[in-house]
């Protein structure tokens, strides 16, 4: 999430350390390469509840896990609210004007939700997508990862989407990190995969930062729009993996440049039975709160030495890259970051102009709309990175399909 101009954190986080392929990572979401045992010694087999609560698709044992598996991305999908909001709408609310607004973020529209319509429902028509598009049936789904930082449930969405997009099998849980989110999602279903041999894992980027934006303050509301994207990450054989590398890091002390904290709502019951502070005040989250000076320092500092790591890594040089898909913030953030890394404009991919940032959901909306107009073909080398909110940032080198 980003607007205007720089972040110079009073910590830097420390790089992600190098190591060769196969290495072992130190922190929660890595796992030490498989190690080489008899077949029968990597297998293990899920549980199943049969309870009468379950649906009798559930309670169907699941195929043996194989763990030390690689990870491909094999389908996406994608949706956006019907409501359109142009830069010369806005300018009917707050004192700005489409020029100024696209010369400071490259952002000329967005969508926002409106009506009956909700994030779960984007969510889901985004997730069946994916789904169509790798030609895997929903029940054959073993986890369903929702990245939002704006559920309609603040107890998450996740089980609500696998159950409406026909997931029987499936667990699922929301993942928070913002703008992050998308990168953190995928991370994390590889390493499902690999550590715990699941087969089909759907990943949903998905906010509606609408809800949460002051549309009085030109400073973020021209920057925010809603949307939905998903890909399907599936088990492949650990010599195709197409996870090829990734580097993620936090700094919280960055948390005071872009945050929606929680506020007291003074309203709600005075009386407290001479018990000082109690009950407590009923809470609410405060608009989106951002500095959009510090913030853009830190992507356009961050981002590159982020995707360098992630290069180190994979053992690849910038050059290697077929494809630089960053969280979709700032045209100017995108720019920096491509100009650093070398890769050449044609090699870009934004759909900024049109959406504005979507937080978890610009890059897989970005990839969606790149994949199905035959820009990204199989075997293209992606760079991908997200960043923002916690402050938190991460970048992946994936290989599509």
């Amino acid at each position: 999430m980003v607007a205007a101009s720089g972040l110079a954190l009073p910590r830097v986080a420390a790089p992600c350390p190098a190591r060769p392929r196969g290495g072992l990572r130190p922190a929660l979401l890595r796992f030490a390469p498989p190690v080489a045992l008899p077949p029968h010694q990597l297998r293990c087999c899920a549980s199943t509840v049969d309870d009468g609560l379950v649906s009798a698709a559930a309670s169907k044992p699941r195929l043996p896990r194989v763990v030390g598996m690689g990870s491909k991305l094999v389908g996406c999908g994608s949706a956006i609210p019907t409501l359109g909001v142009s830069n010369d709408d806005l300018s009917k609310i707050v004192e700005t004007s489409d020029e100024w607004i696209a010369a400071r973020t490259g952002i000329r529209n967005r969508r926002v939700l409106s009506g009956d319509e909700t994030l779960r429902g984007l969510s889901i028509k985004a997730a069946q997508r994916a789904l169509e598009m790798a030609k895997v049936k929903a029940e054959d789904v073993d986890l369903v990862l929702l990245c939002t930082s704006t559920p309609d449930d603040l107890f998450g969405g996740a089980t609500q989407v696998l159950t409406d997009v026909g997931c029987t099998k499936a667990f699922g849980f929301d993942i928070t990190a913002a703008c992050s989110g998308f990168i953190v999602g995928l991370i994390t279903a590889t390493r499902f995969i690999k550590g715990g041999g699941f087969q089909n894992i759907l990943v949903v980027g998905a906010d509606a930062l609408s809800k949460y934006v002051d549309w009085t303050d030109r400073g973020t509301c021209i920057l925010f729009g809603d949307a939905a994207g998903a890909v399907l990450v599936q088990a492949c054989s650990a010599d195709e993996d197409g996870l090829l590398g990734f580097c993620v890091q936090s700094d919280g002390n960055g948390q005071k440049h872009l945050n929606a904290a929680t506020a007291n709502d003074e309203s709600i019951l005075s009386n407290t039975n001479g018990v000082p502070g109690f009950p407590p005040k009923k809470a609410t989250y405060s608009c989106i709160q951002m500095n959009g000076k510090e913030v853009f320092r830190f992507a356009v500092r961050c981002v590159p030495q982020s995707i360098e790591k992630a290069l180190q890594e994979a053992g690849l040089p910038a050059s290697s890259i077929d494809w630089l898909l960053l969280h979709q913030a700032n045209q100017r953030i995108i720019d920096a970051a491509a100009s650093r890394l070398d890769i050449p404009s044609d090699k870009v991919i934004s759909n900024l102009a049109n959406y504005g940032n979507t937080s978890a959901a610009s890059i897989p909306l970005a990839l969606d709309e790149a994949v199905r107009s035959g820009k990204v073909k199989a075997g293209d080398i992606i760079a991908a990175s997200g960043f923002g909110a916690g402050l938190t940032w991460g970048s992946a080198i994936v290989k599509w399909g």
